[in-house]
């Protein structure tokens, strides 16, 4: 009996032992909470995985004093374990800027909490309140290896990357530059040509005609290897046929009506995507993306020019396209299906072209819609990923076309002003908090003075 027991005390010992060691060594982590607060969204573990070398992080940050409430050290460990549990060789240290000064001033640390994190010999701070997104977009910025600006035409009504109307595509530059991208802005009546150390133009749907001498120095940036995004609004190329017709491009006068629109509540004249094509661009791209007053466009490979080009977006499955343009004050127009002049979905409204060029590739996007990325609509579904990943694309940074890491959304619980709701309120909140542990508490005394009288 005695060695019954021992081989019982030995076995169960033994079994602790072994249970310890693979809890150190797997981990296992399953998220519960409403906004996914504990583990990393699939952007940020994307980012992680392209990010091939050590990350080293340091924490500026006086110790922690739990008495005064003050736990930043441990938050920080909790937060950045997230990511350490994606990716093994991200290091954590802490630095006391009041015990070693000279550390902190020579890192250039300005507050209490300061981060500083290094990857590939390049270095980028950041300051508190830290949160997710925040974060995944300083390793962004820290992987990019294109740094070259994006360059933008301005000067002819285009829809400005750093304007605040609500036309104007200022929200899409400020996150442009949030993933570590420069915006230029060359005046192409004064410049010799469009400047060669750009990552790439953008033209942004002009509204009125580029003069002879602007469109030849496009058409030279384009012959010799330049990128380039073009958003177009309507099928009025604004003085750039010659560019049009090299890439070998055209766009409907009309734009796709889309029926599946109203179960979203949204005019037949907002297109929603219905698939995408398979290319770098869009593989694997599953959020829905809307398009207001979209036009087709199309282009053709080129053996003479070597383009090669790709669809990226179909809408309107189950609507059409125009065959002839919207006439003024007619967009409140109920649109209605010509069998003999209309096209049936689904449309097509953006095309990536492709090529070699000497060491490197050429890369074009045309799109047949600029809204989707307006401060209007950039938010809207996947708009803002799928533009950032056409300008990842266009960089030639492959690696970081991925599902952006967005904001975490809180939900507050709003309580009605009436007696009645502020009763059930203070009822449920409270009684978690006292009423039911009371209630517990009893009982198990009851049981146990039940139990004792027995």
């Amino acid at each position: 009996m005695l060695a019954q027991s021992w081989l019982f005390v030995i076995i169960f010992v033994c079994l602790i032992v072994v249970l310890g060691y693979l809890a150190s060594q797997y981990h296992v982590a399953k998220d519960i909470t409403q906004a996914n607060r504990n583990i990393l969204t699939q952007g940020s573990v994307n980012v992680l995985k392209s990010m091939k070398d050590p990350i080293n992080i340091t924490v500026f940050a006086t110790n922690d004093d739990a008495n005064r409430g003050d736990t930043f050290r441990k938050g920080m460990i909790d937060f950045m374990a997230r990511y350490q549990r994606e990716k093994k060789d991200i290091s954590l240290k802490f630095i006391n800027p009041s015990l070693e000064p000279k550390l902190a001033q020579e890192a250039n640390i300005r507050e209490d909490g300061e981060v500083v994190i290094e990857y590939n010999k390049r270095t980028e701070h950041i300051s508190p309140p830290i949160a997710e997104q925040e974060m995944t977009n300083l390793l962004v910025r820290l992987s990019r290896t294109n740094t070259r600006p994006i360059m933008f035409l301005d000067g002819h009504g285009e829809r400005h990357l750093q304007g605040v109307k609500n036309n104007d595509l200022g929200e899409f530059g400020k996150q442009l530059e949030t993933k570590g991208f420069k915006l230029a802005n060359p005046d192409l009546t004064i410049a010799q040509a469009v400047p060669a150390n750009g990552a790439m133009l953008v033209i942004a749907s002009p509204q009125v005609d580029l003069s002879p001498v602007e469109a030849k120095k496009i058409k030279a940036y384009l012959e010799s290897g330049g990128n380039i995004l073009w958003l177009l609004d309507d099928d009025n190329l604004r003085g750039l046929n010659e560019v049009a017709d090299y890439l070998g491009m055209t766009v409907s006068p009309g734009i796709a009506v889309d029926l599946s629109a109203a179960q979203f509540n949204a005019d037949a004249k907002v297109a929603f995507a219905s698939a995408y094509g398979d290319h770098a661009i869009t593989r694997n791209f599953l959020l829905r993306t809307q398009f207001s007053e979209a036009h087709e466009v199309d282009a053709k490979a080129s053996y003479e020019l070597g383009w090669k080009v790709g669809r990226l977006v179909d809408v309107a499955p189950n609507g059409w396209l125009e065959s002839e343009k919207i006439v003024n004050g007619g967009k409140n127009q109920k649109a209605v299906f010509d069998d003999t002049k209309d096209k049936r979905g689904p449309i097509n409204i953006g095309v990536a072209l492709e090529r070699e060029y000497g060491k490197k590739g050429q890369r074009v996007v045309v799109m047949g819609n600029a809204s989707f990325l307006s401060n209007t609509f950039v938010t809207n579904g996947g708009n803002l990923d799928f533009g950032i990943n056409i300008v990842n694309w266009l960089a030639g940074d492959d690696s970081l076309i991925t599902i952006q890491p967005m904001p975490l959304k809180d939900i507050n619980v709003t309580i009605p002003s009436d007696r009645k709701s502020f009763v059930i309120a203070w009822i449920v909140f409270h009684g978690f908090q006292y009423i039911i542990p009371l209630v517990f508490f009893i009982l198990g005394f009851f049981f146990w003075w039940k139990r004792r009288k027995a």
